[in-house]
């Protein structure tokens, strides 16, 4: 059982910043990988980063990328995604997954969610 919980979100003008946290609790030896999916209203939920556990290994949906960082810090159990210049396409609901398998791009647990706002 792994539980995650969002914080960082909030409104931000188009080119600012924020810093999305995710704390993870329970079974955390078992994660693999932690991502970040967002879901805009009308639209389906989409990857945008993952970074591995153990090794730190990261990958980009091509929309963000030059743009976020995801990095872990694994004895706080959290990882986070640095979003830089924002647009407001970025807007949408953001949130924090957890991957216990190796093999399939699926993940088992998720967050309640952190709404980013991006004003033009």
């Amino acid at each position: 059982q792994v539980q995650l919980v969002e914080s960082g979100g909030g409104l931000v003008q188009a080119g600012g910043s924020l810093r999305l946290s995710c704390v993870a609790s329970g079974i955390i030896r078992s994660i693999y990988r932690m991502g970040w999916f967002r879901q805009a209203p009308g639209k389906e939920r989409e990857f945008v980063a993952a970074v591995s556990r153990n090794i730190g290994s990261t990958v980009y949906a091509e929309s963000v990328k030059g743009r976020f960082t995801i990095f872990r810090d694994n004895p706080k159990n959290t990882v986070y995604l640095q979003m830089n210049s924002l647009k407001p396409e970025d807007t949408a609901v953001y949130y924090c997954a957890a991957s216990m398998a190796t093999a399939t791009p699926g993940y088992d647990y998720w967050g309640q969610g952190t709404q980013v706002t991006v004003s033009s």
